[in-house]
Protein backbone atom coordinates (compact mmCIF):
# COMPACT_ATOMS: atom_id res chain seq x y z
CA UNK A 1 0.00 0.00 0.00
CA UNK A 2 2.94 2.41 1.07
CA UNK A 3 4.54 1.70 -2.22
CA UNK A 4 1.58 2.30 -4.15
CA UNK A 5 1.07 5.54 -2.61
CA UNK A 6 4.81 6.32 -3.58
CA UNK A 7 4.30 5.52 -7.06
CA UNK A 8 0.76 7.67 -7.35
CA UNK A 9 2.84 10.75 -5.32
CA UNK A 10 5.67 10.26 -7.61
CA UNK A 11 3.85 9.93 -10.68
CA UNK A 12 2.08 13.51 -9.64
CA UNK A 13 4.81 15.05 -8.84
CA UNK A 14 6.60 14.33 -12.33
CA UNK A 15 3.16 15.21 -14.75
CA UNK A 16 2.81 18.39 -12.25
CA UNK A 17 6.60 19.08 -13.19
CA UNK A 18 6.11 17.82 -17.22
CA UNK A 19 2.72 20.66 -17.11
CA UNK A 20 4.84 23.31 -15.97
CA UNK A 21 7.48 22.77 -18.34
CA UNK A 22 4.95 22.55 -20.82
CA UNK A 23 3.40 25.80 -19.87
CA UNK A 24 6.56 27.76 -20.01
CA UNK A 25 8.19 26.43 -23.32
CA UNK A 26 8.25 29.61 -24.70
CA UNK A 27 11.36 31.70 -24.32
CA UNK A 28 12.12 35.26 -24.32
CA UNK A 29 12.84 36.58 -27.62
CA UNK A 30 15.76 38.94 -27.48
CA UNK A 31 14.71 42.60 -27.85
CA UNK A 32 15.78 44.31 -30.90
CA UNK A 33 16.59 48.28 -31.49
CA UNK A 34 13.44 49.98 -32.43
CA UNK A 35 12.92 49.60 -36.49
CA UNK A 36 13.45 52.55 -38.71
CA UNK A 37 10.13 53.49 -40.17
CA UNK A 38 11.58 54.96 -43.49
CA UNK A 39 13.04 51.33 -44.42
CA UNK A 40 9.70 49.63 -44.15
CA UNK A 41 8.08 49.51 -47.96
CA UNK A 42 5.04 52.18 -48.38
CA UNK A 43 2.98 49.95 -50.30
CA UNK A 44 3.34 47.16 -47.16
CA UNK A 45 2.49 49.48 -44.87
CA UNK A 46 -0.71 51.09 -46.51
CA UNK A 47 -1.54 47.73 -46.34
CA UNK A 48 -0.91 46.96 -43.16
CA UNK A 49 -3.06 50.04 -42.24
CA UNK A 50 -6.19 48.22 -44.27
CA UNK A 51 -5.68 45.01 -42.31
CA UNK A 52 -5.14 47.14 -38.75
CA UNK A 53 -8.18 48.33 -39.51
CA UNK A 54 -10.44 45.08 -40.21
CA UNK A 55 -9.02 44.04 -37.44
CA UNK A 56 -10.11 47.11 -35.28
CA UNK A 57 -6.96 47.08 -33.28
CA UNK A 58 -7.16 50.68 -32.39
CA UNK A 59 -10.60 49.98 -31.22
CA UNK A 60 -9.31 48.14 -27.86
CA UNK A 61 -5.85 49.39 -28.23
CA UNK A 62 -6.92 53.63 -27.41
CA UNK A 63 -8.29 54.66 -24.40
CA UNK A 64 -10.80 57.74 -24.35
CA UNK A 65 -9.25 60.87 -24.84
CA UNK A 66 -5.67 59.12 -24.98
CA UNK A 67 -2.85 58.29 -27.90
CA UNK A 68 -4.07 56.11 -30.41
CA UNK A 69 -2.77 52.42 -30.06
CA UNK A 70 -0.90 53.59 -27.04
CA UNK A 71 -3.37 51.47 -24.81
CA UNK A 72 -4.98 51.62 -21.56
CA UNK A 73 -8.19 51.03 -22.46
CA UNK A 74 -10.20 49.26 -19.50
CA UNK A 75 -11.76 45.98 -20.35
CA UNK A 76 -14.52 44.59 -17.72
CA UNK A 77 -14.33 41.06 -17.95
CA UNK A 78 -16.32 38.14 -15.32
CA UNK A 79 -12.72 37.38 -13.91
CA UNK A 80 -11.86 40.83 -13.45
CA UNK A 81 -10.32 44.29 -15.48
CA UNK A 82 -7.96 43.90 -18.19
CA UNK A 83 -5.88 47.03 -19.68
CA UNK A 84 -5.31 46.90 -23.02
CA UNK A 85 -1.39 47.48 -23.76
CA UNK A 86 0.89 49.91 -25.89
CA UNK A 87 1.49 48.99 -29.73
CA UNK A 88 3.55 51.94 -31.04
CA UNK A 89 6.40 51.30 -30.83
CA UNK A 90 8.43 52.94 -28.25
CA UNK A 91 11.14 50.93 -26.55
CA UNK A 92 10.23 51.16 -23.52
CA UNK A 93 6.43 51.07 -22.69
CA UNK A 94 5.12 49.44 -26.18
CA UNK A 95 6.88 47.00 -29.03
CA UNK A 96 9.85 48.82 -29.97
CA UNK A 97 11.64 46.14 -29.06
CA UNK A 98 9.81 43.59 -30.63
CA UNK A 99 10.94 41.55 -33.55
CA UNK A 100 8.76 40.58 -36.45
CA UNK A 101 9.25 37.29 -34.90
CA UNK A 102 7.50 38.13 -31.60
CA UNK A 103 4.65 40.17 -33.18
CA UNK A 104 3.78 36.87 -34.90
CA UNK A 105 4.03 34.90 -32.64
CA UNK A 106 1.89 36.96 -29.83
CA UNK A 107 -0.57 36.98 -32.68
CA UNK A 108 -0.34 33.02 -33.36
CA UNK A 109 0.05 31.86 -29.94
CA UNK A 110 -0.76 34.45 -27.35
CA UNK A 111 2.67 34.75 -25.82
CA UNK A 112 4.60 38.13 -25.61
CA UNK A 113 8.27 38.34 -26.05
CA UNK A 114 8.97 37.77 -22.91
CA UNK A 115 7.49 34.41 -22.94
CA UNK A 116 4.37 35.39 -21.10
CA UNK A 117 0.69 34.28 -22.01
CA UNK A 118 -1.15 36.77 -22.75
CA UNK A 119 -5.00 36.68 -21.49
CA UNK A 120 -7.88 35.74 -24.33
CA UNK A 121 -9.47 39.30 -24.10
CA UNK A 122 -6.79 39.97 -26.91
CA UNK A 123 -8.34 37.41 -29.69
CA UNK A 124 -5.04 35.36 -30.37
CA UNK A 125 -7.51 32.57 -30.71
CA UNK A 126 -9.02 34.23 -34.03
CA UNK A 127 -5.59 35.89 -34.85
CA UNK A 128 -3.76 32.82 -35.42
CA UNK A 129 -5.60 31.91 -38.60
CA UNK A 130 -4.10 35.06 -40.02
CA UNK A 131 -1.14 34.58 -42.69
CA UNK A 132 2.01 35.25 -41.43
CA UNK A 133 2.46 37.55 -44.76
CA UNK A 134 -0.72 39.81 -43.29
CA UNK A 135 0.85 39.90 -39.54
CA UNK A 136 4.23 41.37 -41.40
CA UNK A 137 2.31 43.73 -42.99
CA UNK A 138 0.61 45.16 -40.01
CA UNK A 139 4.23 44.94 -37.97
CA UNK A 140 5.33 47.05 -40.75
CA UNK A 141 2.47 49.99 -40.27
CA UNK A 142 2.43 49.70 -36.41
CA UNK A 143 6.52 50.17 -36.27
CA UNK A 144 6.24 52.79 -38.94
CA UNK A 145 4.04 55.29 -36.58
CA UNK A 146 4.66 57.81 -33.83
CA UNK A 147 5.98 56.04 -30.48
CA UNK A 148 3.88 56.94 -27.49
CA UNK A 149 5.58 56.64 -24.03
CA UNK A 150 2.54 55.82 -22.17
CA UNK A 151 3.38 52.53 -19.51
CA UNK A 152 0.47 50.09 -19.43
CA UNK A 153 -1.52 49.93 -16.70
CA UNK A 154 -1.86 46.85 -14.69
CA UNK A 155 -4.23 44.44 -14.40
CA UNK A 156 -6.86 43.88 -11.46
CA UNK A 157 -7.92 40.18 -11.25
CA UNK A 158 -8.80 37.87 -8.50
CA UNK A 159 -6.64 35.22 -7.93
CA UNK A 160 -6.37 32.78 -9.02
CA UNK A 161 -6.77 34.57 -12.53
CA UNK A 162 -3.79 37.05 -11.77
CA UNK A 163 -1.57 33.42 -12.50
CA UNK A 164 -0.30 33.66 -16.32
CA UNK A 165 1.21 30.64 -16.22
CA UNK A 166 -2.61 29.21 -15.92
CA UNK A 167 -3.17 30.16 -19.40
CA UNK A 168 -1.13 27.71 -20.80
CA UNK A 169 -4.36 25.53 -19.73
CA UNK A 170 -6.49 27.94 -21.09
CA UNK A 171 -4.68 27.83 -24.38
CA UNK A 172 -4.52 23.80 -24.08
CA UNK A 173 -8.31 23.49 -24.05
CA UNK A 174 -9.31 26.12 -26.23
CA UNK A 175 -6.63 27.54 -28.48
CA UNK A 176 -7.13 26.30 -31.92
CA UNK A 177 -4.02 26.81 -33.71
CA UNK A 178 -2.71 26.95 -37.32
CA UNK A 179 -3.81 29.12 -40.57
CA UNK A 180 -7.00 29.76 -42.26
CA UNK A 181 -6.93 27.07 -44.99
CA UNK A 182 -9.30 27.61 -47.79
CA UNK A 183 -12.21 25.88 -48.72
CA UNK A 184 -11.80 24.13 -52.12
CA UNK A 185 -15.31 23.54 -52.43
CA UNK A 186 -16.10 26.79 -51.90
CA UNK A 187 -15.62 30.42 -54.22
CA UNK A 188 -12.99 32.78 -53.81
CA UNK A 189 -15.40 35.41 -52.61
CA UNK A 190 -16.50 33.09 -49.76
CA UNK A 191 -13.09 31.91 -48.87
CA UNK A 192 -11.80 35.60 -48.37
CA UNK A 193 -14.65 36.30 -46.12
CA UNK A 194 -14.26 33.30 -44.17
CA UNK A 195 -10.61 34.45 -43.82
CA UNK A 196 -11.55 37.67 -42.55
CA UNK A 197 -14.84 37.11 -40.01
CA UNK A 198 -12.71 34.17 -38.80
CA UNK A 199 -9.16 35.87 -38.28
CA UNK A 200 -8.65 39.10 -38.30
CA UNK A 201 -12.36 40.29 -38.20
CA UNK A 202 -12.66 38.32 -35.09
CA UNK A 203 -16.49 38.23 -35.02
CA UNK A 204 -17.17 35.23 -33.29
CA UNK A 205 -15.19 37.09 -30.07
CA UNK A 206 -18.50 39.60 -29.44
CA UNK A 207 -21.31 37.85 -31.56
CA UNK A 208 -20.47 34.00 -29.94
CA UNK A 209 -21.40 33.48 -26.37
CA UNK A 210 -18.36 32.41 -23.86
CA UNK A 211 -18.56 29.54 -21.96
CA UNK A 212 -17.80 29.58 -18.01
CA UNK A 213 -13.74 29.74 -19.05
CA UNK A 214 -14.11 32.92 -21.15
CA UNK A 215 -13.76 30.71 -24.72
CA UNK A 216 -15.70 31.62 -27.48
CA UNK A 217 -16.58 27.47 -29.02
CA UNK A 218 -15.75 27.63 -32.73
CA UNK A 219 -18.45 25.05 -33.18
CA UNK A 220 -21.47 23.94 -32.64
CA UNK A 221 -25.23 25.52 -32.15
CA UNK A 222 -23.79 28.29 -29.82
CA UNK A 223 -21.44 30.04 -32.51
CA UNK A 224 -22.79 33.42 -33.72
CA UNK A 225 -25.82 32.87 -32.03
CA UNK A 226 -25.78 36.31 -30.02
CA UNK A 227 -23.48 37.45 -26.77
CA UNK A 228 -23.30 40.40 -24.50
CA UNK A 229 -20.15 43.00 -25.58
CA UNK A 230 -19.80 45.87 -23.55
CA UNK A 231 -22.81 45.74 -21.65
CA UNK A 232 -24.42 45.47 -25.12
CA UNK A 233 -26.35 42.64 -26.41
CA UNK A 234 -24.88 41.48 -29.81
CA UNK A 235 -27.32 40.01 -31.91
CA UNK A 236 -27.04 36.20 -33.85
CA UNK A 237 -25.31 35.83 -37.37
CA UNK A 238 -26.55 32.66 -37.07
CA UNK A 239 -30.01 31.82 -38.71
CA UNK A 240 -31.44 32.30 -34.58
CA UNK A 241 -31.60 36.45 -35.76
CA UNK A 242 -34.57 38.09 -34.34
CA UNK A 243 -34.87 40.62 -36.86
CA UNK A 244 -38.37 41.11 -38.55
CA UNK A 245 -36.71 41.12 -42.32
CA UNK A 246 -34.29 38.95 -43.00
CA UNK A 247 -30.99 40.06 -43.78
CA UNK A 248 -29.26 39.47 -47.59
CA UNK A 249 -26.06 40.27 -48.55
CA UNK A 250 -26.81 43.74 -50.15
CA UNK A 251 -28.62 44.87 -46.18
CA UNK A 252 -25.21 43.36 -45.06
CA UNK A 253 -23.15 45.40 -47.46
CA UNK A 254 -25.14 48.77 -46.65
CA UNK A 255 -24.68 48.26 -42.78
CA UNK A 256 -21.06 46.95 -42.66
CA UNK A 257 -20.03 50.21 -44.95
CA UNK A 258 -22.35 52.67 -44.04
CA UNK A 259 -23.53 51.31 -40.33
CA UNK A 260 -26.92 51.81 -41.77
CA UNK A 261 -29.82 49.82 -43.49
CA UNK A 262 -33.10 50.79 -43.89
CA UNK A 263 -34.30 47.74 -43.01
CA UNK A 264 -32.43 47.14 -39.80
CA UNK A 265 -31.60 50.08 -38.38
CA UNK A 266 -27.85 51.87 -37.83
CA UNK A 267 -25.14 50.63 -36.03
CA UNK A 268 -24.81 51.31 -32.32
CA UNK A 269 -22.77 50.33 -29.27
CA UNK A 270 -20.06 48.17 -29.91
CA UNK A 271 -20.78 48.23 -33.51
CA UNK A 272 -20.21 51.43 -34.01
CA UNK A 273 -16.50 51.51 -34.59
CA UNK A 274 -16.85 48.12 -36.56
CA UNK A 275 -18.69 49.99 -39.20
CA UNK A 276 -16.42 53.09 -39.45
CA UNK A 277 -13.72 51.14 -39.90
CA UNK A 278 -15.23 48.95 -42.85
CA UNK A 279 -16.23 52.04 -44.56
CA UNK A 280 -12.29 52.58 -45.29
CA UNK A 281 -11.71 49.39 -46.50
CA UNK A 282 -12.10 47.69 -50.01
CA UNK A 283 -15.99 47.12 -51.49
CA UNK A 284 -14.91 43.62 -52.47
CA UNK A 285 -13.20 42.72 -48.99
CA UNK A 286 -17.12 43.94 -47.44
CA UNK A 287 -18.61 41.88 -49.80
CA UNK A 288 -16.48 38.64 -49.46
CA UNK A 289 -17.86 39.34 -45.35
CA UNK A 290 -21.33 39.35 -46.59
CA UNK A 291 -21.11 36.71 -48.41
CA UNK A 292 -19.59 34.38 -45.88
CA UNK A 293 -21.99 35.98 -42.74
CA UNK A 294 -24.83 34.77 -45.36
CA UNK A 295 -23.36 30.86 -45.00
CA UNK A 296 -23.75 31.21 -41.78
CA UNK A 297 -27.26 32.21 -41.86
CA UNK A 298 -27.93 29.54 -44.31
CA UNK A 299 -27.94 31.63 -47.31
CA UNK A 300 -30.59 34.19 -48.97
CA UNK A 301 -34.13 33.09 -48.96
CA UNK A 302 -36.07 32.61 -52.38
CA UNK A 303 -36.70 35.90 -53.66
CA UNK A 304 -40.20 35.48 -53.88
CA UNK A 305 -40.33 34.73 -50.17
CA UNK A 306 -37.86 37.59 -49.16
CA UNK A 307 -40.29 40.36 -50.95
CA UNK A 308 -43.15 38.67 -49.18
CA UNK A 309 -41.73 38.63 -45.64
CA UNK A 310 -39.78 42.46 -46.37
CA UNK A 311 -43.77 43.70 -47.37
CA UNK A 312 -45.60 42.26 -44.97
CA UNK A 313 -42.91 43.32 -42.62
CA UNK A 314 -42.76 46.84 -43.75
CA UNK A 315 -47.00 47.27 -44.00
CA UNK A 316 -47.37 46.18 -40.49
CA UNK A 317 -44.11 48.14 -39.12
CA UNK A 318 -45.29 51.33 -40.86
CA UNK A 319 -49.09 51.28 -39.51
CA UNK A 320 -47.38 51.12 -36.08
CA UNK A 321 -45.65 54.26 -36.72
CA UNK A 322 -46.71 57.33 -34.29
CA UNK A 323 -49.41 59.84 -35.74
CA UNK A 324 -50.13 56.73 -38.40
CA UNK A 325 -54.09 57.14 -39.34
CA UNK A 326 -54.17 53.39 -38.70
CA UNK A 327 -52.00 53.31 -35.65
CA UNK A 328 -53.75 51.11 -32.71
CA UNK A 329 -54.78 53.30 -29.40
CA UNK A 330 -52.89 53.38 -26.32
CA UNK A 331 -53.89 50.57 -23.53
CA UNK A 332 -55.99 52.06 -20.36
CA UNK A 333 -52.39 50.22 -18.39
CA UNK A 334 -51.26 53.26 -16.90
CA UNK A 335 -47.33 52.12 -17.35
CA UNK A 336 -48.56 52.15 -20.90
CA UNK A 337 -49.96 55.56 -20.63
CA UNK A 338 -47.11 56.71 -18.83
CA UNK A 339 -44.77 54.99 -21.63
CA UNK A 340 -46.55 56.99 -24.59
CA UNK A 341 -46.81 59.96 -23.16
CA UNK A 342 -42.58 59.96 -22.37
CA UNK A 343 -42.22 58.72 -26.08
CA UNK A 344 -44.16 61.53 -27.56
CA UNK A 345 -42.58 64.38 -25.92
CA UNK A 346 -39.03 62.77 -26.02
CA UNK A 347 -39.04 60.27 -29.26
CA UNK A 348 -41.67 61.25 -31.38
CA UNK A 349 -40.36 63.69 -32.91
CA UNK A 350 -37.85 61.67 -35.11
CA UNK A 351 -39.42 58.60 -34.78
CA UNK A 352 -42.53 59.30 -36.46
CA UNK A 353 -44.85 58.67 -39.54
CA UNK A 354 -42.45 59.44 -42.27
CA UNK A 355 -39.65 60.08 -39.77
CA UNK A 356 -36.12 59.45 -41.14
CA UNK A 357 -35.08 56.66 -38.73
CA UNK A 358 -36.22 52.97 -39.99
CA UNK A 359 -39.84 52.21 -38.61
CA UNK A 360 -39.47 51.03 -34.60
CA UNK A 361 -41.65 47.54 -36.12
CA UNK A 362 -38.09 46.59 -37.70
CA UNK A 363 -35.63 47.78 -35.37
CA UNK A 364 -34.07 44.51 -34.09
CA UNK A 365 -32.89 46.26 -30.62
CA UNK A 366 -36.60 45.64 -29.87
CA UNK A 367 -36.61 41.85 -30.56
CA UNK A 368 -33.90 41.40 -27.90
CA UNK A 369 -34.01 39.20 -24.89
CA UNK A 370 -33.51 42.18 -22.64
CA UNK A 371 -34.08 46.03 -22.90
CA UNK A 372 -30.35 46.72 -22.50
CA UNK A 373 -29.50 47.86 -25.93
CA UNK A 374 -32.81 49.93 -25.71
CA UNK A 375 -31.84 51.80 -22.76
CA UNK A 376 -28.10 52.14 -23.54
CA UNK A 377 -29.09 53.89 -26.76
CA UNK A 378 -32.00 56.07 -25.13
CA UNK A 379 -29.35 56.96 -22.20
CA UNK A 380 -26.39 57.65 -24.02
CA UNK A 381 -27.42 58.53 -27.63
CA UNK A 382 -26.27 57.02 -31.01
CA UNK A 383 -22.84 58.71 -32.06
CA UNK A 384 -23.56 57.55 -36.03
CA UNK A 385 -20.48 55.71 -37.93
CA UNK A 386 -18.74 57.64 -40.22
CA UNK A 387 -20.98 56.24 -43.48
CA UNK A 388 -24.06 57.82 -41.54
CA UNK A 389 -22.99 61.11 -40.04
CA UNK A 390 -26.65 62.42 -40.37
CA UNK A 391 -28.20 59.80 -38.40
CA UNK A 392 -27.47 60.58 -34.67
CA UNK A 393 -29.55 60.05 -31.82
CA UNK A 394 -29.08 62.74 -28.90
CA UNK A 395 -28.67 61.15 -25.75
CA UNK A 396 -31.98 61.25 -23.29
CA UNK A 397 -30.23 60.44 -19.52
CA UNK A 398 -30.23 63.89 -18.23
CA UNK A 399 -33.93 64.44 -19.59
CA UNK A 400 -35.54 61.08 -18.17
CA UNK A 401 -35.80 59.39 -14.92
CA UNK A 402 -35.71 55.49 -13.74
CA UNK A 403 -39.46 55.41 -14.03
CA UNK A 404 -40.22 57.07 -17.35
CA UNK A 405 -37.49 54.82 -19.11
CA UNK A 406 -39.28 51.52 -17.59
CA UNK A 407 -42.34 53.34 -19.12
CA UNK A 408 -40.96 54.07 -22.37
CA UNK A 409 -39.06 50.79 -22.88
CA UNK A 410 -42.50 48.86 -22.06
CA UNK A 411 -44.34 51.11 -23.98
CA UNK A 412 -42.18 50.63 -27.02
CA UNK A 413 -42.08 47.04 -26.99
CA UNK A 414 -45.42 46.51 -26.65
CA UNK A 415 -46.33 48.69 -29.35
CA UNK A 416 -44.37 47.98 -31.96
CA UNK A 417 -43.57 44.10 -31.79
CA UNK A 418 -45.95 40.99 -31.20
CA UNK A 419 -43.07 39.49 -28.45
CA UNK A 420 -43.73 39.22 -24.54
CA UNK A 421 -43.37 41.94 -22.45
CA UNK A 422 -39.36 42.46 -21.11
CA UNK A 423 -39.02 41.03 -17.57
CA UNK A 424 -36.53 43.24 -14.87
CA UNK A 425 -36.56 46.23 -16.81
CA UNK A 426 -36.75 48.23 -13.87
CA UNK A 427 -33.51 47.11 -12.20
CA UNK A 428 -32.14 46.90 -15.43
CA UNK A 429 -33.29 50.52 -16.25
CA UNK A 430 -31.01 51.39 -12.64
CA UNK A 431 -28.18 48.93 -13.55
CA UNK A 432 -27.12 50.99 -16.16
CA UNK A 433 -27.79 54.55 -14.85
CA UNK A 434 -24.97 53.34 -12.18
CA UNK A 435 -22.69 52.33 -14.51
CA UNK A 436 -22.65 48.81 -13.12
CA UNK A 437 -24.18 47.11 -16.36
Amino acid sequence: MKKALVRIFVALVLAGAGAIAWAMRFPEIAPIAKPDAAKFDKELVKRGEKLAGLGNCHVCHTKPGGKEFAGGLALPTPFGTIHTTNITPDVETGIGSWSEQAFIRAMHEGVDRHGRNLYPAFPFDYYSKVTEADLKAIYAFLMSRPAVSQKPTDNSLAFPFNIRLLLAGWNFLFHEKGEFKPDPSKDAEWNRGAYLVEGLGHCGACHTPRNMFGAAPKSGTNVYAGAVAEGWYVPPLNASTPAPIPWTAKALVNYLIDGWDGHHGIAAGPMTAVATDLYEQSEDDVFAIAAYVMSIKGGPRPQAEQEKITTEALATATKLEWGHPEAPPVPNDPVMQKGAKVFEAQCSTCHKQGGKPAPLGLATVLYAPDASNLILATFKGIQPPRGVLDRSMPPREAQISDDEMTALATFIRARFTKKPAWTGTEALVKKIRSGAH
